[in-house]
């Protein structure tokens, strides 16, 4: 999904950056701080999570927030509707470059590091 949508509005985005932390030059305004908030969300860290919140709300204001909030909901969302309804992964988006993506941002590693 934000593969095609910087495709389909012409920004730049490392997808490494999903996985690995803001690292380079990005179209995307306060990537930072969404990618800190994402961590804090993906880690489950309350204390982060409210410390993050608070800034995002003072540099981008309440609305903005709730709109982190609801991402960061329907991304969960998204992966236990997939899980529970059994959607295989690979071919799940009917792409063919699956793996290759999954190689490049080290989704492959989430499993593994999350199950140790």
């Amino acid at each position: 999904m934000l593969r095609e949508s910087n495709n389909t509005i012409g920004t730049t985005f490392d997808m490494t950056d999903v996985t690995g932390g803001v690292s380079g030059e990005t179209d995307i305004p306060h990537a930072d701080l969404l990618s800190a908030f994402a961590e804090a969300v993906y880690y489950r860290d309350g204390p982060l999570i409210g410390e993050i919140q608070t800034e995002i709300r003072q540099i981008l204001g309440d609305a903005a927030f709730v709109d982190c909030a609801a991402v960061a909901a329907a991304f969960h969302g998204f992966v236990r509707v997939a899980d529970a309804t059994g959607i295989p992964y690979e071919g799940a988006g009917g792409g063919t470059d699956t793996a290759d993506l999954r190689s490049e941002v080290g989704i492959d590693q989430f499993y593994r590091i999350a199950g140790e």
